[in-house]
């Protein structure tokens, strides 16, 4: 008869804690923290492209990097320091400052570039990781919510004829191109001179719609086809599009990606046109040139029926395609293997490793204080991995 054993018998055993095993091969050095992140996106990993990203990240790829990254770092500082200590002596081996800087700063900038050259991703890994924002704006009655509907393949908004029925955002998860999409649904936009004939929760609303809007990866703003208040509504994208290059200036001045080239214009309930009629032809060619000369020419007019489902696989299959570009980033070698922040935390430490370079190329600075650059830049760069061990340059310089 077997006999049942438990855990008392066997002293100080008990299970494991959450992440237990994972922090010991941390601590232990078996796992930096970018492998460390990595396993923790590869849990919470919901699509094909989030899976690739975090195994990428777990096989060691940003750590390799970082890695050679420091190591560079690292022998620019040891011969700085011997500049410091040795470059005064009197002897005939002592170290010419001047051409110890001629041999560092060339790779310094080197490094530079490569940083500037990641630090513009367009944020690919973050959006990969943390999924594309997709948000439908536009005039009230357009057909937001029956397009939201329709993408999701389920009733998941409201819909009415009567105009206002949406009064907040409203979310939904769709998986495009093996990345996950946030699509978001938003109360009807009006223009300045008709806000003040509609209640406070409307106009609270339509706050919150154009803040997503301008937040979004990818903007579609919906009009009604068949509508013959066409002037108002390119009024109402002109307005949206204005705000929206203060935010694109913003994000490119950390890195990131502005918002050029990411709207897509989308004409609903084009089954209501009269038999195309010479002037809803008009129409719809009137809002094409529109976006040409308003310099938008890069934006894409679509004409979908959430009534007849024409256009919507068109729709769809342009949207995969938009999504798969905001992940294909830049052409450049160093973003042929993949992105290399995936988090926020790493851009932020590579753009103050990117800051203390950039004082350090100023040329004006001591060889003292020139040294302590490269020292807190190569810090930033081992915060990001957990990695900050002094040890590393007295085994170079000694």
């Amino acid at each position: 008869m077997r006999k049942r054993i438990t855990a008392s018998q066997f002293g100080n055993i008990r299970p494991a804690e959450r992440g237990e095993f994972t922090r010991r091969a941390f601590e232990s050095g078996k796992m930096d923290l970018t492998e460390v992140e990595g396993l923790a996106d590869l849990l919470a990993a919901d699509t094909a492209e989030q899976r690739k990203q975090a195994l990428r990240q777990m096989d060691g790829y940003l750590r390799q990097s970082f890695d050679k990254w420091r190591l560079q770092l690292l022998q620019c500082l040891a011969h700085s320091e011997a500049v410091i200590d040795f470059g005064d002596d009197d002897r005939e081996d002592s170290v010419d400052a001047s051409a110890v800087m001629a041999a560092i700063v060339p790779q310094v900038r080197q490094l530079r570039e490569e940083l500037r050259g990641h630090l513009r991703d367009c944020r690919r890994g973050e959006i990969v990781r943390e999924g594309v924002r997709i948000v439908l704006g536009g005039p009230p009655n357009a057909g937001k919510s029956s397009l939201l509907n329709a993408l999701a393949r389920r009733p998941a908004a409201i819909v009415s004829p009567v105009a206002g029925t949406t009064r907040d955002v409203l979310e939904v998860r769709l998986d495009l191109a093996g990345v996950p999409c946030l699509l978001s649904d938003t109360a009807g936009l009006r223009g300045e001179h008709c806000e003040q004939e509609v209640d406070a929760v409307e106009v609270e609303g339509m706050r919150r719609a154009r803040a997503a809007f301008e937040q979004a990866h990818l903007r579609l703003f919906v009009v009604d086809a068949s509508s013959s208040e066409q002037q108002g509504v390119l009024g109402l994208l002109q307005s949206l599009l204005d705000s929206d290059k203060t935010a694109a200036t913003a994000s490119e001045d950390e890195g990131g990606a502005g918002s050029e080239g990411r709207l897509l214009v989308v004409a609903n309930k084009v089954d209501l046109l009269q038999n195309s009629s010479s002037a809803d032809q008009q129409q719809m060619q009137e809002l094409s040139d529109w976006l040409r000369i308003s310099g938008r020419g890069s934006a894409t007019l679509l004409q979908v029926s959430c009534a007849t489902g024409a256009g919507l696989a068109e729709l769809e299959e342009t949207l995969a395609c938009a999504v798969a570009d905001l992940i294909g980033g830049s052409d450049s070698a160093a973003m042929s293997e993949g992105p290399l922040i995936t988090r926020e935390r790493h851009r932020r430490h590579l753009l103050l490793c990117a800051a203390s370079l950039d004082r350090f190329l100023d040329m004006r600075l001591p060889m003292d204080a020139a040294a302590e650059e490269i020292r807190l830049a190569m810090l930033e760069l081992g915060k990001v991995t957990g990695r900050v061990d002094v040890e590393e340059l007295l085994d170079v310089i000694f």
